[in-house]
């Protein structure tokens, strides 16, 4: 169960070192409804559970981002908009950053790149010199990485997520997303995340993959 106490300080603390020293108003407000949006229904991976985890990772990677609480901001919107049917929800949930930061006091620049950062979710695919990209990204996929038991369970929420897709077509569609990492040059792109966790996940994505190749086909 996800403290939302310490989540909600954590928002304030960001969001309070990404504001020009004027300040804005209250968070309050503002980390009430993305805990509402994390909270919502359809999610079973994506919940506050994987925003606590990606905030943590966020806090072992710091030093290797230019800017930690535009990076943190990122990973509070990354995935506030969220439906697994559809499509945008990356772009979506940037134009959702670049809305409730300029309300709440964030500077145009900062509110820029959180948007920028959230957006580059979509491919986990940033520049050589993409430091504030490569820790975000590196967050995010850190649960590649995970022990066997949470790599296990992480797979069965992403599946429970997608229980509209028949169970061929999902086997289809994610043995090729893993491939795609799995071809990938480097999975992680901060030192860390290159010495920490790229062997571990690169087994892990294999272990599933030839999983998912031996269940086969099946009559459904």
């Amino acid at each position: 169960m996800a403290d939302l106490d310490a989540l909600r300080a954590r928002w304030t603390r960001a969001l309070e070192g990404a504001r020009t020293p004027a300040g804005g108003p209250d968070p309050a407000p503002y980390a009430e409804n993305l805990l509402a949006r994390w909270q919502e229904p359809q999610r079973h991976y994506h919940t506050l559970t994987h925003l606590t985890a990606v905030l943590d990772h966020v806090d072992v990677l710091e030093k290797h981002a230019d800017d930690p609480d535009v990076v943190r901001l990122a990973a509070w919107f990354h995935d506030a908009v969220y439906l697994p049917d559809r499509s945008e929800n990356e772009e979506r949930s940037a134009r959702l950053a670049e809305r409730a930061l300029t309300e709440a006091g964030v500077p145009e620049v900062k509110t820029a790149e959180v948007a920028r950062l959230v957006r580059l979710t979509v491919t986990h695919a940033p520049a050589d010199d993409d430091r504030d990209g490569q820790v975000l990204c590196d967050a995010d996929l850190a649960i590649l990485a995970a022990p066997p038991s949470a790599y296990a369970a992480y797979t069965a929420a992403v599946r429970e997520e997608y229980h509209f897709v028949p169970n061929d077509l999902f086997r289809e569609g994610r043995s090729a997303i893993l491939r795609q990492l799995l071809a990938l040059p480097r999975l992680f792109r901060t030192p860390y995340g290159a010495a920490e966790w790229e062997a571990t996940a690169r087994y892990n994505l294999a272990a599933e993959l030839d999983l998912l190749a031996s269940a086969g086909p099946s009559a459904g």
